[in-house]
């Protein structure tokens, strides 16, 4: 029997080394193919959102022909979606005419002067756009709820904001205030895609890491500012961005009709989907409906 039996194992062996090389194939065909697939989508995404980035070409060359200045402040939670949004405003611009200013810690300098002061630094000059990832409205939610301003720090924010917006916009800057709204469950999701993601661990901050414990604390230092500091003048406007795409695709929109440019593409829809894009007004009657029927807000 020995003889057989080893004959059968040699004839046996290349057809199980051929069955592993056929598994490899088809796992690599499978990978191809979702790679493929995902970049087949990413295109997809790039072409719905390039007519409107060349329609924010055309505001470019608005500001800069009139000398008009633009403001666009991009506030919300962390892993709401500002930074990704912000590029994609940003992809086909003209370097020369916007700025993205995203402001670290202040010094211990900047501490002991006017609150707006380092702000008020980087606004534009005529013809110049600025985009704000995350601005003054630092002090309207992270810092009270890290403890990093006092509480009559933060009383004297509100208390001043209004006025210099108003004063702001009197002076003939075009002010946007953009809040991306997503939900506990989204931000807990993108968390963790930055966690295990190497290409995305930076993104992670301290910060960050204490955002879901403290998310009442900044759901309810939301509605305050929402109450205190959506006015006529700078109303602000909620973005949901639970799907980043329509997000930033009803940004731009928001963006765009903000100003008056001519030559606008009269086949694009301009429209912004009234799902994704919420008045600040709104959005406060959506919470306090919220505290009525459930004791506490999920906004």
């Amino acid at each position: 029997m020995t003889e057989p039996d080893t004959a059968l194992e040699h004839t046996n062996r290349p057809h199980s080394g051929l069955a592993l090389r056929i598994t490899e194939l088809e796992q690599q065909v499978t990978a191809l193919t979702k790679e493929k697939d995902r970049a087949l989508s990413r295109l997809s995404r790039d072409d719905q959102l390039r007519p409107y980035q060349v329609e924010l070409l055309k505001l470019q060359q608005h500001l800069e022909a009139t000398s008009q200045r633009m403001i666009v402040v991009c506030e919300g939670r962390d892993a709401s979606g500002k930074g990704g949004t912000i590029r994609r405003i940003t992809r086909y611009m003209n370097v020369k005419h916007y700025r993205v200013v995203a402001l670290g810690k202040p010094t211990e300098e900047q501490g002991t002067q006017w609150y707006f002061q380092r702000y008020v630094t980087h606004f534009p000059t005529g013809g110049e756009i600025v985009l704000f990832d995350r601005s003054w409205y630092n002090r309207a939610m992270v810092e009270p709820v890290l403890g990093f301003c006092t509480e009559a720090e933060y009383d004297a924010f509100l208390t001043g904001v209004t006025g210099f917006e108003k004063d702001l916009v009197r002076q003939g800057t075009i002010l946007v205030k953009l809040y991306f709204s997503v939900t506990k469950e989204e931000q807990a999701r993108r968390f963790a895609r930055r966690r295990n993601d190497p290409l995305r661990q930076w993104k992670l901050s301290e910060v960050d890491l204490q955002a879901q414990d403290h998310w009442d604390d900044f759901t309810e230092m939301k509605y305050r500012m929402l109450k205190r500091t959506s006015t006529v003048t700078a109303p602000w406007t909620i973005i949901r961005s639970g799907n980043k795409q329509s997000a930033r695709l009803n940004a731009m929109r928001v963006i765009l009709n903000a100003v008056p440019y001519e030559h606008r593409d009269p086949s694009l829809d301009f429209t912004p989907d009234p799902k994704v894009v919420i008045s600040g007004a709104r959005e406060l009657e959506l919470m306090e409906g919220q505290q009525i029927r459930l004791g506490r807000f999920t906004l």
